[in-house]
């Protein structure tokens, strides 16, 4: 890629992080422990599902799913799009439990409803995959894509720069700079991504067209037969709503933005926005990736076939990377200015995702590991630890971000390793709240198995090199199923949970009863359950529209 940028273009992105980093500083809130890691819980519903839609858009969503759009078409966004369904289902029952019980931490919640040890263990994984995982892959990926655009910048330091952006905000304002970023960085990537979208429609043709182009083969189809090497049905129905409820349900780094609502039904409200918003994503960044195949993007005429092709064989066949999709895009059709403002949309998906990455690990380790180590510290010392793990976990991550290039399943198969690890995890939660026989031994033990298995099944594929003939996404229900069944069976041979323990840690009928009755005479569009029906019928037309 050798076009270069403008200098309209580079003064556009420059305005725009010393924006974001003043706007960010001036919303931090650091008196005590709640206004730093929790805004304050004082958040509206706008603010906080602006920023779960900026912190769940990466570098890897722009630059990943407009590459499979490009690949397969439209399956990547079964993600996207079942993901909203379990919003929904998120929303009306997990989402109350967390905002009442006032906990800091998802692995909290485990430890109120069973004991320390699966809340430990899940802090710490959690930990290990945010920094290691998420942060390093934020940053690798990230300065990758920023290299295509600036070749001349050695790929460390651009690593370096994005993170001394995220950093100089994250670490020192808390979540309530991170969120007032968020809203910013969000309105812009969604902005950006709309005119580009508007562009490569109007490159191909128009709607007409663009259906015209694709609308023979699956290239269209959101529903896959069972040999589809990307989102086989099964995997979809069961694989795919257990990771999208791990991410979505159990995961610090989006959650954390839900506690920070002044109110349940703020929350509520939060969540199912963000949802709505993920049923746009489709448009504006998957399906500029398959328009990319009808306008010969790689200047390679009619050798290229309509055909789906793995990304391997594009790759080493025809020359192509499909994770210069994104980027060949906005140089090639965006005009001067247009093009750094898309820039500015990209750097916010990356620093979203890495600044909410490290408001994780702080949160966790300050409040589920420290006051374990250093008993009755004040709020504002754990202001201070919470500062200062950011600094670390952000260190490490830059320290590790470039050596991710030499391990390339770390990040090629982290969606398979979370769909091992994910699994048990999600079994736990389940059980926890509907489940009150499940108690402490019996959750800890499921987690252990799941682990035992998770690490068997990446040791028989990975180190001793058996094929497992079951795609990942259908693994992802066995093990969960599996885990829950042992939780089942130790739980009922051990020792009953104390009731005070159980009843205001677990689902009811009468808070179902009591809840409708606080919503008669709510207007409808002020009633979260009428919202979360509307959503999931709007879902429902769009997977009808593109079976």
């Amino acid at each position: 890629m050798s076009e270069s940028l403008s200098t309209v273009d580079l003064i556009i992105i420059v305005l725009f992080i010393v924006f974001i980093i003043w706007w960010a500083l001036r919303h931090s809130k650091t008196s005590d422990s709640a206004s730093y890691f929790l805004a304050g819980k004082s958040c509206t519903w706008p603010m906080i599902g602006l920023s779960l839609f900026a912190a769940s858009i990466s570098s890897s969503t722009l630059i990943g799913h407009a590459g499979e759009g490009f690949i397969s078409g439209v399956a990547v966004f079964n993600y996207n799009l079942m993901a909203v369904f379990v919003m929904i289902f998120f929303a009306m029952f997990f989402l109350p439990f967390y905002i009442k019980s006032g906990i800091f931490t998802i692995p909290e919640y485990l430890g109120r409803r069973f004991d320390s040890r699966s809340r430990l263990y899940f802090s710490f994984i959690t930990i290990i995959g945010n920094i290691f995982l998420d942060a390093a892959a934020a940053l690798y990926t990230g300065a990758l894509i920023l290299k295509m655009m600036f070749p001349g910048i050695d790929l460390f330091y651009i690593i370096l720069g994005m993170a001394i952006v995220a950093g100089s905000y994250t670490i020192v304002g808390g979540l309530s700079s991170i969120i007032n970023a968020d809203v910013i960085q969000s309105i812009i990537l969604i902005i950006g991504s709309i005119i580009l979208s508007l562009f490569c429609f109007e490159s191909i043709g128009g709607w007409d067209s663009f259906m015209e182009h694709f609308h023979e083969g699956v290239w269209l189809k959101l529903i896959r037969p069972l040999d589809d090497p990307t989102v086989p049905w099964p995997g979809l129905i069961f694989g795919v709503t257990i990771l999208s409820f791990y991410f979505w349900g159990n995961n610090q780094v989006m959650v954390q933005r839900v506690l920070s609502a002044r109110s349940i039904d703020e929350g509520r409200k939060g969540v199912l926005f963000v949802g709505f918003l993920y049923m746009f994503t489709l448009f504006i960044i998957i399906m500029p990736g398959i328009i990319a195949r009808g306008i010969d993007l790689f200047g390679l005429g009619n050798s290229l076939p309509y055909d789906i092709i793995p990304g391997s064989t594009l790759k080493s066949i025809y020359g192509i990377n499909t994770d210069e999709v994104y980027p060949r895009l906005i140089l090639k059709l965006l005009p001067t200015g247009i093009i750094g403002l898309i820039i500015a949309a990209m750097i916010s998906a990356l620093t979203s995702t890495l600044s909410a990455t490290l408001s994780s690990v702080s949160t966790l380790f300050t409040m589920d590991f420290y006051p374990r180590i250093v008993k009755n510290s004040n709020p504002q010392k754990l202001v201070r630890v919470g500062q200062i793990t950011s600094f670390i976990a952000l260190v490490i991550a830059v320290s590790w971000a470039p050596f991710i290039q030499k391990f390339d399943s770390l990040v090629g198969y982290y969606q398979e390793m979370v769909s091992y690890i994910a699994p048990p995890i999600v079994g736990a939660f389940l059980l926890g709240l509907f489940w009150k026989r499940g108690n402490a031994q019996g959750a800890f033990t499921g987690l252990m198995f799941g682990l035992t298995a998770a690490i068997g099944i990446m040791l028989t594929k990975y180190i001793i090199g058996i094929s497992i003939p079951i795609h990942y996404l259908m693994l992802a229900p066995l093990l969960m199923l599996a885990s829950m069944l042992v939780t089942v069976i130790v739980s009922y041979v051990t020792t009953p949970p104390l009731e005070e323990q159980v009843a205001p840690n677990t689902w009811n009928k009468y808070l179902w009863t009591e809840e409708t009755k606080e919503l008669k005479g709510v207007i409808w569009y002020k009633n979260f359950r009428v919202l979360c029906l509307i959503l999931f019928i709007l879902c429902v037309l769009e997977y009808l529209f593109f079976l």
